[in-house]
């Protein structure tokens, strides 16, 4: 006998297996498995709960966004603050209960005068610390006060930072969701305080960084652009003019962030050679 051969082509049988497949009950078929959550429950409450606009946007076009924000919001300040990791850290922060309003905060920041008040804080740290150190000379002799490096001036600067709160520290990938606050103030240096950010470890408290930034807003035409819960990005419009003047300016800055020079160019010179030669600050607290 003969093999009776439908009239139906290879891709009309494959269609109409496909629709009747379709037609299956769900609890036939193979589920395709549901995306893992970006947050964690507890997380994803706490972001809810930032009181701030927040804007998501893939990380190459973060800064693209930052500048066309500054120009179309002036009402608002809006700072990237990072990756979902990131996010979720701020909102963390923000959550502490134990940690001054904005107003507070500023109201603070107004008696402050910068440079003093943070050779003032990081004095009496140190006398902290020694005062400990006496009340427990089981943990050893004290240690010599450490200053950083001079150094020699360099003849390369230091590669220019820019942004890097919306790309992954490791790869320098962008980040798939980066985030920016829209903050209710029209000042950068007051970011701080609306983000309830620092005093922990050695990174000063909020009133210390609105006094510095204030400062260095005036000085520099420093402003903030990205800050994570260990990072701060800010962009200048003046560089330092001299030598002298980027040495000093460096130093200030060693006294507000160790950890860039430590942990990071070596020397006060290298640091003082970078800020003339890029419009871009990062500060980073271990």
């Amino acid at each position: 006998m003969g093999i009776e051969r439908s009239g139906l082509s290879r891709r009309a049988m494959i269609a109409q297996g496909a629709a009747l497949l379709a037609l299956l009950p769900a609890c036939t078929r193979a589920a395709e498995p549901a995306p893992a959550p970006r947050w964690q429950p507890e997380e994803a409450k706490a972001i809810e709960a930032i009181p701030y606009e927040r804007i998501e946007v893939p990380g190459a076009q973060a800064m693209a966004r930052w500048d066309a924000l500054r120009t179309a919001r002036p009402d608002v300040w809006p700072v990237i603050v990072g990756g979902d990791e990131d996010l979720a850290r701020i909102a963390d922060q923000m959550a502490m209960t134990d940690l001054p309003p904005a107003a507070t905060t500023l109201a603070a920041a107004a008696k402050l005068a910068h440079p003093k008040s943070l050779w003032d804080l990081r004095d009496k740290e140190k006398a902290d610390w020694h005062g400990y150190l006496k009340a427990h000379p089981e943990l050893g002799p004290e240690d010599e006060d450490y200053v950083a490096d001079l150094g020699d001036w360099p003849a390369v600067p230091p590669q220019e930072t820019g942004l890097t709160v919306a790309e992954d520290i490791l790869t320098r990938r962008p980040y798939p969701h980066a985030h920016i606050l829209l903050l209710p103030t029209v000042q950068s240096f007051e970011v701080p305080a609306y983000l309830k950010w620092g005093g922990w470890n050695a990174c000063p408290p909020p009133e210390i960084h609105v006094a510095a930034m204030r400062r260095w807003g005036e000085d520099y035409g420093a402003e903030i652009v990205g800050i994570t819960g260990d990072v701060i990005n800010m962009r200048v419009k003046r560089r330092p003019a001299t030598r002298e003047e980027a040495i000093s300016l460096a130093r200030e800055q060693y006294a507000y962030c160790a950890d860039i020079v430590d942990q990071g160019v070596e020397d006060i010179a290298t640091l003082a050679a970078g800020l003339m030669a890029s419009d871009w600050w990062y500060f980073w607290w271990d």
